[in-house]
């Protein structure tokens, strides 16, 4: 079984994005094929990046990096809560994931979005970033229309249809994750190996 966060990336007073989460969280809870969490921007706090490294070296310094890697690192899937703010992400969750790479590396992900157009143009910016970062994103996405699943735009009411949307995203993101914590173990034995033809040629 699969480990899933699930990732409000907006920290906006007054954000939709909690609600959003715990919706998804709530239906991600009646299935029995993996385990769920919320994940909360606001818990860590994390600045402007203020790593003197490139997260790719994996030389972490500050102790809010230290947390938020641990976190990232626990989870063998995501999925990405987005508002859409002028065609693309919100800035907090762009910075939140530069922070790291190596604890994003070969795993899985699905997107929620929200705004006035569902919030199509923030996941199709978060799908460019998961490629750079080596996260199989999944195909089903789920959009929620600030007017057609939000009562005054504020008060989360999605349509029916919506939950059919949230199980495949999550069929799919557990059959990739599933596949994709396979691959990382077959990279983890080839790399074993590796070290101990290296260690055996020393000798």
């Amino acid at each position: 079984m699969i480990n899933v966060g699930i990732i409000i990336g907006s920290t906006r007073p007054g954000r939709n994005g909690e609600a959003v989460a715990r919706w998804v969280h709530e239906l991600a809870a009646q299935r029995g094929d993996a385990r769920f969490e919320l994940v909360d921007l606001k818990d860590f706090d994390l600045p402007h990046l203020d790593e003197v490294m490139p997260a790719a070296m994996g030389r972490y310094e500050h102790p809010h990096t230290k947390a938020w890697a641990d976190m990232i690192a626990s989870f063998d899937a995501y999925v990405f809560v987005t508002p859409e703010y002028n065609r693309s992400t919100s800035g907090v969750l762009k910075n939140a994931i530069d922070f790291l790479y190596a604890e994003w590396n070969n795993k899985a992900a699905g997107f929620v979005g929200y705004g006035v157009d569902g919030g199509t143009r923030a996941v199709e910016h978060l799908r460019l970033v998961m490629g750079e970062l080596h996260v199989a994103d999944v195909r089903a996405q789920v959009a929620l229309s600030l007017s057609a699943d939000f009562e005054h735009f504020s008060l989360l009411r999605p349509a029916a249809h919506q939950e059919e949307a949230v199980a495949t995203m999550l069929d799919q993101v557990i059959a990739w994750g599933t596949a994709m914590k396979a691959v990382r173990a077959d990279r983890g034995r080839a790399v074993g190996a590796d070290v101990s033809c290296a260690l055996r040629a020393q000798g």
